[in-house]
């Protein structure tokens, strides 16, 4: 565990950071491969499938997401002012709340699973293959929920290594499994949804016990609850709006993939190669402004807020520089990457429309740099009601932006790739505006 209050916030947050960026590159790596597998080796139509299927799984990683970040943003803070008796019930109370969430979700999405395709018009072709992914994705929802909590958990103690060990071994079993599971046992696309179902699965078991482990060693005085009624509110204050601005995303692209699926199947399959691709350099790029979460948590905690700044300005510096780097792979390399998704018998077509999108947005990447260091800290100080509007505002725009270009302007494609920098334009300003208010520092638990 890592105190971030005292020490080189330079050194503190790179070193806080890489394990951070080789967990997300492993995770995405077997979000990808789950979708190279089904393009490479089922079919093009699964690719769709699986990218028909992607907005749905979106709304409910956004409630694991979003309730793990009030879980983490409370317990950081308790750390942050050494109440470890405090940081112990919170921990408990989080688990055994998070497992209700996800156990409720679960009937839930079964029930809502064939209906919310419908709703975005999932092709016919690939309806079948679309709700099999999709209901077996969503069996392992209680993995998935205690598996972001745990993560969470660690990430607001500072430490950052430990929910890398468990991802990779994740990943590696995300990736084996897919292989055999496809191509020896000729499971199709159920193999690819149970894949991850096993494997992640595993790493939340472990992930979760060796969280607890740790947590029960730190030295407190006084009785632990296992679960307080009182600690519950204020996750939940911390929660609901990131669950909110977390659904606000995933409303997003399910209402953008209703109209992508406007235009057959062959560009369903390269907006979803595509949108991997965008969404790893995005993650990419978010690394770091994760890291400054926790590390504003923990010196607002402390009232340390000359070191807030200064993890600001580091973390905008170098996620400037990793959105570089973006753009300069996609133009040499873009055509390659997005060929790895494809067949040999729509590698042409897939490649031309996903690299399109990737062509329009990645000049705008620098935008989400900013905006994701500035929310961060707009995060960490538990100022979640501007943390909301400015992803709630970027949404906004880009829906509407997307409808408008689409049907009103006749652009097809191009209106919905363009839709995308305008909604960073304005989610990026209102950030910015909403840092230099300062009201972060007043929002201390």
């Amino acid at each position: 565990m890592n105190d971030m209050t005292t020490g080189s916030p330079l050194k503190i947050l790179v070193t806080f950071s890489l394990p951070m960026l080789i967990s997300m590159i492993f995770q995405q790596m077997y979000s990808v491969v789950d979708t190279i597998v089904a393009g490479r080796f089922i079919s093009a139509n699964a690719l769709a499938a699986v990218g028909a299927s992607y907005p749905i799984t979106t709304l409910f990683i956004a409630f694991a997401t979003g309730a793990s970040v009030g879980c983490s943003v409370v317990v950081s803070q308790m750390f942050g002012r050494k109440d470890y008796r405090e940081v112990k019930t919170a921990s408990c109370t989080a688990i055994l709340s998070i497992l209700v969430l996800a156990a409720v979700l679960t009937v839930i999405g079964l029930l809502a699973a064939d209906p919310l395709l419908r709703v975005i018009g999932t092709p016919s072709k690939i309806f079948a293959a679309a709700s099999l992914y999709l209901k077996v994705y969503l069996l392992g929802l209680i993995s998935l929920f205690l598996y972001n909590t745990a993560t969470a958990l660690f990430n607001g103690l500072g430490d950052s290594f430990t929910p890398l060990c468990f991802l990779i071994f994740s990943s590696v079993l995300n990736i084996a499994l897919d292989l055999f599971l496809v191509i020896v046992c000729k499971w199709g696309i159920l193999g690819v949804a149970w894949a991850t179902f096993i494997a992640q699965g595993l790493a939340s078991l472990l992930a979760t016990a060796t969280f607890v482990r740790r947590v029960l060693k730190l030295k407190s005085e006084g009785k632990v609850k296992k679960f307080d009624r009182a600690m519950l509110p204020m996750m939940i204050r911390i929660a609901v709006p990131s669950v909110c601005q977390q659904s606000f995303v995933s409303v997003g692209v399910f209402l953008v993939q209703g109209l992508i699926n406007l235009f057959g199947e062959i560009t369903i399959a390269s907006f979803a190669a595509a949108l991997k691709v965008n969404t790893f350099a995005c993650m990419t790029m978010n690394t770091l402004p994760t890291a400054l979460s926790s590390f504003a948590s923990q010196n607002i905690g402390a009232g340390k807020m000359d070191r807030v700044y200064q993890g600001l300005k580091i973390s905008i510096i170098i996620a400037m520089v990793v959105a570089a780097c973006s753009n300069i792979l996609f133009l040499v390399c873009g055509d390659p990457i997005i060929g790895l998704f494809a067949d040999d018998l729509d590698r042409a077509a897939i490649i031309k429309e996903g690299m399109q999108f990737l062509h329009i947005c990645a000049p705008f990447y620098f935008l989400i740099a900013v905006k994701n260091c500035c929310d961060s800290v707009l995060r960490g100080g538990g100022a979640m009601g501007q943390f909301m509007a400015t992803t709630f505002a970027d949404l906004f725009l880009r829906v509407v932006i997307a409808y408008i270009l689409v049907l009103c302007f006749q652009m097809g494609y191009s209106g919905v790739c363009w839709s995308y920098p305008i909604g960073w334009i304005l989610g990026t300003a209102l950030s910015v505006v909403f840092f230099k208010s300062g009201k972060w520092k007043l929002a201390r638990l």
